[in-house]
């Protein structure tokens, strides 16, 4: 593939394990009808570029000359454990359509945990009519891991609900009305003022784990956690046991270590954890072509393009 042509021709190879796989092909052919497009476990070992979704390493190996892999998520965590060819660059998704359904989701958790919505639904199932009184929101700061494109778009829908918002990444960014900090050194600082924490970061080896007793102790009491990130950000066993003390009033996760959840799970059971089947921020099928093959014509040497993950950080 030619870095030069601003319209690059060549071959293809397509992974993609995704129930809609044979869609994103038919409008991958069409997005890009001058590339010859061969769909795994076809092998075309000439591919110099592949477009990927939960790929295998036997496909790794059988496309040696790939320099740019595309990646039809923004998480590429389980990519980025395979053994990639030694020229190639990963490129995540950069929104694809999934920023402001991340923003949906979290802000309906947070009012829903914060405007006591679970209550009303547990009286009104029992027949019971019961205000309670209004809660504030100064008394309720949020607090968001990681401020990539997903975690920008969730922190500022927030305060445009009055809550005091807290963004925490490993480096400083700048966000309105937002609270920003950074590294290890604020980390604790971080914890400390948040009352409910939420996890949009990527995961690396420093990331795993990271939800831990150690850390949800640090939340001010009463503290509530959403996770919208993986499942292997939060050591679950820990989340249970203060739920069970009292410190955390509960948790939405939309991620769990093992997918689907098995059925004898504890969180199933426990009554202050709602769970959602990985569907927080869904790839958009034709934003996320229409994203790919704009970079794939634009030709691999254009400055302008983004997304590459840097292979030390993992994102």
């Amino acid at each position: 593939m030619n870095d030069s042509n601003p319209n690059p021709a060549g071959a293809v190879a397509l992974c993609c394990s995704h129930v809609e796989g044979a869609t994103w092909e038919s409008r991958l052919r069409a997005a890009l009808p001058k590339a010859s497009l061969t769909v795994w476990p076809a092998v075309a070992a000439e591919a110099e570029c592949a477009i990927v979704w939960s790929p295998t390493q036997a496909f790794m190996d059988a496309h040696p000359r790939l320099r740019v892999i595309f990646n039809m998520g923004a998480g590429v965590d389980a990519l980025m454990r395979l053994r990639l060819p030694t020229h190639a660059r990963v490129v995540r998704i950069e929104d694809g359509g999934m920023a402001v359904q991340m923003a949906d989701y979290v802000c309906h958790a947070v009012l829903r945990h914060f405007r006591e919505f679970d209550a009303y639904a547990d009286d009104a199932a029992a027949h019971n009519w019961r205000p309670r009184k209004p809660r504030l929101r100064a008394d309720f700061p949020v607090g968001v891991m990681g401020l990539g494109a997903l975690g920008l778009r969730v922190t500022e829908t927030l305060v445009k609900f009055d809550f005091p918002v807290l963004g925490w990444s490993q480096s400083i960014k700048h966000v309105e009305g937002v609270t920003c900090l950074a590294g290890a050194d604020a980390f604790d600082e971080f914890l400390s003022r948040t009352r409910i924490l939420v996890c949009m970061l990527p995961l690396t080896p420093l990331t795993r784990d990271i939800v831990c007793s150690a850390t949800l102790s640090r939340l001010l009491p009463g503290g509530y956690f959403i996770n919208v990130a993986r499942g292997a950000h939060l050591v679950e066993s820990d989340l249970l046991a203060l739920i069970q003390s009292g410190h955390l009033a509960g948790a939405t996760l939309d991620v769990t270590r093992e997918e689907p959840l098995p059925p004898g799970h504890p969180f199933w059971t426990c009554p202050q954890i709602a769970l959602t089947p990985h569907i927080a921020g869904q790839t958009v099928i034709d934003e996320a072509i229409t994203q790919i093959a704009s970079k794939i014509n634009a030709g691999f040497g254009d400055p302008r393009l983004s997304g590459f993950v840097d292979p030390e950080r993992g994102y």
